[in-house]
Formats: structure tokens, sequence, C-alpha cells
């Protein structure tokens, strides 16, 4: 959990600007490790590779024929997978750019994909309220296991080494652990968009449509403690901790980048901070290893890197 000296100010000095989607980017993810990579996918159907540290585009994987709404790295940077409007989750080899496998199944547009920790198996949580786990080691095209308690659009999915986290718009955050067998269901009250377990998995961040951030025991869970001040109430915007897990950050829907101590749940100043994107901010990731880095993504079509002044060059 969080160190005792606190939050460290959060990054606010962009050191780039990727701008090369037409219309709103909505996901963003960085690769795995310290390499200074960014996935995006955005409305206009594409999902680009960049150079985080010059700013620069790489490569541009087209295959979509619907918006890109999901994308997930595996451990090795050498496939991800990707979901969107299209009812199927792709899998692409990054060094080709091309599609390896398609993967149907889904009776509406999947909001989310991820792979567990080998990247042998891949989830996808749909609009048709179900979850899909498909192992990609077989040649059999059928899920291995259907999760079909939500009863509204799966919008997030995190996979741990032994349980799956869902997150849905009838309010609920299901953990259900793979190795017992069991189901709990977390009643939140309100549409849920995104789930962040802590890297102890003790506990994790649930970000729902009515302008709040809760942080949850993952055990029992009770509420630890709920972060407010922000505008979130129709979008996806998806928050995160810092590298440190001593801060809380979203952003918002008025462009906003927000951050908060964990422990007390004030706001870091500057309150209110400025306005960063010209819309609404969609996702918002730190880098895994670089506790001097982090983006966000935005419905303006523009992904920002930033960084503390003393680390941009």
């Amino acid at each position: 959990m969080a160190p005792s000296r606190g939050p460290e100010p959060l990054p606010r000095t962009v050191h780039a600007s990727l701008e090369a989607h037409k219309g709103p980017v909505n996901v963003a993810r960085y690769a795995k490790g310290s390499a200074k990579y960014i996935l995006t996918g955005g409305q206009d159907r594409t999902i680009r590779l960049w150079n985080a540290n010059l700013g620069t585009e790489i490569k541009v994987f087209a295959a979509h024929g619907y918006e890109v709404l999901s994308l997930s790295v595996s451990h090795d940077n050498a496939k991800f997978a990707s979901s969107g409007g299209d009812r199927s989750v792709f899998l692409w080899d990054v060094a080709t750019g091309v599609t390896t496998r398609r993967i149907a199944g889904h009776m509406g547009k999947i909001h989310a994909v991820e792979f567990n920790e080998d990247a042998t198996v891949v989830a996808s949580g749909s609009f048709d309220a179900t979850v899909r786990l498909w192992d990609l080691r077989a040649m059999n095209r059928q899920a291995i296991q259907i999760l079909d308690e939500a009863r509204d659009a799966v919008q997030t999915i995190h996979v741990g080494p032994t349980t799956i986290i869902t997150g849905s718009v009838d309010g609920h955050v299901r953990t259900y652990d793979l190795r017992k067998g069991e189901l709990r269901s977390d009643f939140i009250g309100h549409p849920v968009t995104s789930v962040v377990p802590t890297q102890d998995n003790q506990t994790y961040l649930v970000t729902t449509l009515d302008s709040h951030v809760r942080l949850m025991d993952a055990t029992t869970g009770k509420m630890l403690n709920d972060f407010t001040g922000h505008t979130n109430t129709a979008y996806r915007c998806r928050a995160c901790f810092d590298h440190a897990e001593a801060t809380v950050i979203v952003g918002d829907e008025d462009g906003m980048i927000w951050a908060w101590d964990l422990l007390d749940a004030k706001v870091l100043p500057p309150n209110p901070p400025p306005k960063a994107h010209q819309k609404v901010i969609t996702w918002t990731e730190h880098h895994p290893t670089d506790p001097n880095e982090m983006f966000t993504a935005s419905a303006d079509g523009t992904v920002k890197v930033w960084r503390h002044p003393a680390t941009v060059t």
C-alpha cells in the first residue's frame, strides 16, 4: 500500500502530444516493462503505436470496421488484443502489424479485453452482459467459460493470477475466484466503468458514473475511501494509481486531471486542476516502471504524455 512519505506531485508538464487519430481516442495502453511505447485505439477504427519519448508514430494497425474500445498488451510486447464495435476480439502480431486471429461469439460490442499473465487466455466483456474466456492455445473456437451473471453491459475486466474482476453498468463489481469456483458481488450502486486493483490485489479502485472514484477492500467489499470533485456522469473515464500507489488519478468530462491523496482523499493541488484537454479524458494510465511519467487520452483526438519538468527532455 501507500508509503508513509505521502503522495508525490503529479507529472503536469506535457512532454509529447500524440495527434494522429481522427476523432476520439477511446483507449490507450503502455507497453509492458520499462519501454516507452504507447498503443492507442480510436473512434476512427485504427490502432496506433507510438514512441512516447520522441512523440512519434511508429505503426498503424487497421483491420477494425468499427470503433476500437479496448486494448491489452501481452507480457512480452510481441502481441496485443483489441476489441470494439466489431463484436470480435482481434489478436495482432506487433512486428508484422497483421491480425493473427479473430474471435467471434459476442452478440454486442466488446468494451473490454484483457490477457492473463502469460497471454494464453484472453477475456472479453461485452454489451451483451457476458464475459467470455478464450484459450488461445486451443484450436477450438468456442469460449472455455462464459460468465453471465451481469445484468447489463460489462465495461471493464481485470484478469489476475487467480481471480477475474468485472465491472458492469448494472452497478456491480464481480470477483470470480477461479481456484475456489466462487463469486463475490459488490454492489456499488452506479454504473461501473473501470476497476483497477492495487498490485497486492488487496484493494481496488472503481470508477462510476456518479462522479465518484472509490477505493474498495477486495476481500470484504467495504468502501475504504471516496474521491470526489471531478465530473463523470456519461463517459468511461478510467482512473488509476500513481507509480507508488499513494495517489489516485482520473481525467474527467471537463478535460481536467484530478489527483487525490490515497489515504485522506484530499484533492492534491492545484484545486481545481487546469484544463488539460478540450474534451472528456477517456483514459489515464501511469507508466508501469517510471514514477515520472503518465499519459491521458481524450475525445479531443489527442494523447498527452506528462512528465515532471526535471525529466522533460
